[in-house]
């Protein structure tokens, strides 16, 4: 039996996406289910090393994850040999230089996005890594949620015929914490900590919609800060800096046209927090996290604009479920699994540090498009 031991340093993995996404279903399940198989004889198996500020939070999530080793200064990991694999989930402000510090001692990394705070910044950490030549990724984890792999193996059949729009609704009413606790951090509206919808939300988008439906040629974008007051931890008022609401049309190579809403001011009455809609010539599908539904042109019903009487047609029903025809993974232990494979045995990793730019680009020309009130092209980077 050959099992491969990798070292990963865990910074910032404390936060919320850090701690349930990224740890308890992604390294520890990986774990417990005996490594990565690579054959029959042979396994990856993952040795984390739990890191941040915070010394409390690190000692409690070291008793429920059962990771033992733990540190408040990941710096002091970066000559040990025994660990070669930085992983990043610290606030966007951070990573920048922490990943240049890492990548130059030679350490492999993958890291959250948004990768850095502008273009610039996540080309640089780009060039250093290519330069340093260590091995680098980013998360993109919604290309393996079980609704876009659904996405993906209708396009890949020919489904959808030629693809003419996607139409993206993302979002939910996130308290603002007078009587009702918020679900999200209070960084997530202040400007002044990197957050905003646009910089987080536009970074996903540009990798579904490159990855799924074509290359991403130019952006119109209008944000908004619906809510300008909310209490944040400590429960004391704050003024809300950053945009918690986008509404973005896209121009995608060979003329398909995607328009996502994203909004944490919003109320949900869709199928998921996420949905996808894709209108082809010969069908299309509605996508959530999860579930995927089709109509294909046979089955599409042929409605009468008549305002006037009630409408006969139940348009929910005119859909048929894609069937579950694998098994899905959590889409960040899949993603996980893939870049430990890319680490240990060379195997195809696309969604590097470059990619993590094009994200940023996005949201950087959102930014542009929204102050400017203004259509604005997307370059190659």
């Amino acid at each position: 039996m050959t099992v491969h031991k990798v070292g990963i340093i865990m910074n910032g993995v404390t936060g919320r996406m850090g701690t349930n996404q990224h740890l308890m279903r992604s390294i520890v399940e990986i774990i417990r289910q005996g490594g990565v198989r690579i054959s029959d004889s042979e396994y990856i198996m993952p040795d984390p090393v739990l890191a941040g500020r915070n010394e409390i939070k690190l000692k409690k999530l070291s008793e429920v994850s059962g990771i033992t080793k733990w540190t408040t200064n990941p710096d002091s990991l970066l000559d040990d040999p025994s660990y070669q694999v930085y992983f990043d989930a610290q606030t966007t402000g951070l990573r920048e230089e922490a990943v240049i510090k890492a990548a130059g001692k030679g350490k492999h990394i993958y890291c959250e996005k948004p990768v850095a705070v502008n273009t610039a910044g996540a080309l640089r950490l780009y060039n250093i890594c290519e330069k340093e030549g260590v091995k680098q990724g980013v998360v993109q984890d919604k290309l393996w949620l079980p609704g876009m792999l659904k996405l993906k193996m209708l396009k890949e059949t020919g489904f959808f015929g030629r693809i003419l729009s996607v139409r993206g609704e993302f979002g939910y009413w996130v308290f603002e914490g007078h009587t009702i606790k918020a679900q999200r951090p209070s960084w997530n509206y202040r400007s002044e900590d990197n957050g905003g919808i646009i910089l987080d939300m536009l970074c996903h988008w540009r990798y579904i919609l490159d990855n799924l439906f074509g290359k991403v040629k130019g952006v119109f974008c209008l944000g908004a800060t619906h809510i300008p007051e909310r209490v944040d931890e400590n429960g004391q008022l704050y003024s809300c800096t950053a945009d918690d609401a986008a509404y973005a049309t896209f121009e995608l190579e060979g003329g398909v046209v995607a328009h996502f809403n994203s909004s944490w001011a919003t109320r949900v009455r869709r199928d998921d927090l996420l949905t996808l809609q894709v209108d082809g010539t010969k069908g299309s599908a509605v996508a959530g996290l999860r579930e995927c539904v089709t109509q294909h042109y046979g089955n599409t019903p042929k409605p009468v604009w008549n305002p006037d009487i009630d409408q006969n047609i139940n348009f929910y029903n005119q859909w048929s479920p894609v069937p579950d025809q694998e098994k899905y993974e959590n889409a960040f232990k899949a993603q996980w699994e893939l870049f430990l494979r890319h680490i240990v045995k060379n195997d195809p990793f696309p969604w590097n540090l470059k990619e993590g730019a094009k994200g940023v680009q996005l949201a950087e020309k959102g930014f542009e498009s929204w102050k400017s009130k203004r259509w604005v092209e997307i370059p190659e980077i």
